[in-house]
C-alpha cells in the first residue's frame, strides 16, 4: 500500500514569526514527522497549496479534487487547514473509489504543543483501515466528511 499525501497548507504547516501572530505557510511538516516517527510504509508527499484554509477559493478545491480523482494511487491522505476542512471534504463526497482521510493541526507541527504529529499519525492508521469514502481524522476520531463539524470554542471536531 502507497499512501499519497497531500499538503493544502493550514495551521499544520503554519510558521509564527512575532507574538503578533504573523504567519506564513512553511513548507511541509509530514516528511520530517514521519521519518522523527520511524514509518516504515510507501508514502510520497506533494504540496498543492500553502494557504490558511479561510483563503482557499472554489478553484483551490477544484484544483484539489483533480488530485485526489487522478492520483494513481488509493489511499489519500490531505493535511488541510481546520477552518475549512469541512467544506473541501464534502466537495469530494462524489469520489467513490478512494479512500481519503483529512487532518490538520490546532497548533502548528513546529510548536513544542501540539496535535499535529498524533494527528498524522492517526489518520494514516484510519486511511489503512477504512474502506473507500471520505473521511475526516481529527482528535483521536474519526468522521464521515459529510456528518462533521469544528467545535471552534472547544477547540475540537464532532458528529453534527
Amino acid at each position: 500500500m502507497h499512501i499519497h499525501i497531500l499538503t493544502t497548507g493550514g495551521t499544520f504547516d503554519k510558521i509564527y514569526h512575532d507574538a503578533l501572530s504573523e504567519f506564513t505557510i512553511g513548507e511541509p511538516m509530514a516528511t520530517e514527522l514521519l521519518q522523527e516517527a520511524g514509518v516504515n510504509l510507501s508514502y510520497s508527499v506533494d504540496s498543492l497549496l500553502k494557504k490558511d484554509s479561510l483563503e482557499l477559493t472554489n478553484a483551490d478545491r477544484e484544483l484539489l479534487c483533480e488530485h485526489v480523482i487522478n492520483s494513481p494511487h488509493q489511499h489519500i491522505l490531505i493535511i488541510h487547514g481546520t477552518d475549512t476542512m469541512t467544506l473541501s471534504a464534502q466537495q469530494l463526497a462524489t469520489i467513490s473509489n478512494k479512500t481519503v482521510v483529512f487532518t490538520g493541526a490546532m497548533q502548528p507541527a513546529r510548536m513544542r504543543k501540539t496535535d499535529a504529529p498524533f494527528n498524522l499519525g492517526f489518520a494514516i492508521g484510519a486511511l489503512q483501515c477504512l474502506d473507500s469514502g471520505i473521511y475526516i481524522a481529527m482528535n483521536g476520531q474519526i468522521f464521515n466528511a459529510n456528518n462533521v463539524q469544528k467545535n471552534r470554542h472547544m477547540g475540537r471536531f464532532e458528529t453534527l
